[in-house]
């Protein structure tokens, strides 16, 4: 074979002589189906004639239904070879990935280390980081009301009495505001 490449037309000719064989073959594979399928209609399904008589028309009927009862155990035979099939494929393929390799998950220790061990072993010995967390902290300085110190202990009961209402609520507004 040469290096040469293939030019764009010679490609594209070639593409649609092969598309026009697979085209024409495509055509005889339908027509040999067909063929096939209407022969073995025929073959299994004779013209049906119809008897006159009751009795013939009985005879007819339970003929059809023996032949009918064969049509069944024959579909069950094939589903329950189908299905002893495909539960031997999947044995199989459980057997096959047990064989590639049998992989136990190992039972994993507690391990205390600082934020900053982590780091170190995660980044490598190259990167110096320390993680002191609670030196980035805001400090905060808790400041204590007088008011709520200094909030008399009362009756409750007076307390609710004096929110009853649409006046309590408006007490209730203006106190916060």
């Amino acid at each position: 074979m040469s290096d040469k490449k293939m030019t764009s037309s010679r490609r594209h000719q070639l593409k649609s002589l092969l598309l026009a064989i697979a085209k024409d073959m495509m055509e005889v594979e339908k027509k040999q189906a067909q063929e096939e399928r209407t022969r073995y209609m025929e073959e299994k399904c004779p013209p049906l004639s119809l008897p006159h008589s009751v009795q013939e028309l009985q005879d007819l009927c339970k003929q059809l239904h023996q032949k009918i009862d064969v049509v069944d155990e024959e579909r069950y035979d094939m589903a329950s070879k189908v299905a002893k099939g495909e539960k031997e494929i999947e044995d199989l393929k459980i057997k096959v990935q047990d064989l590639k390799g049998k992989f136990k998950k190992p039972v994993l220790k507690k391990v205390r280390m600082s934020a900053d061990a982590m780091l170190q072993a995660l980044l490598g010995s190259k990167h110096k980081v320390c993680m002191d967390l609670r030196a980035n902290l805001k400090q905060v300085k808790k400041e204590v009301k007088e008011e709520d110190k200094l909030e008399p202990v009362g009756d409750w009961r007076k307390k609710i009495e004096d929110q009853a209402g649409m006046d309590g609520r408006k007490k209730m507004f203006e106190s916060e505001a």
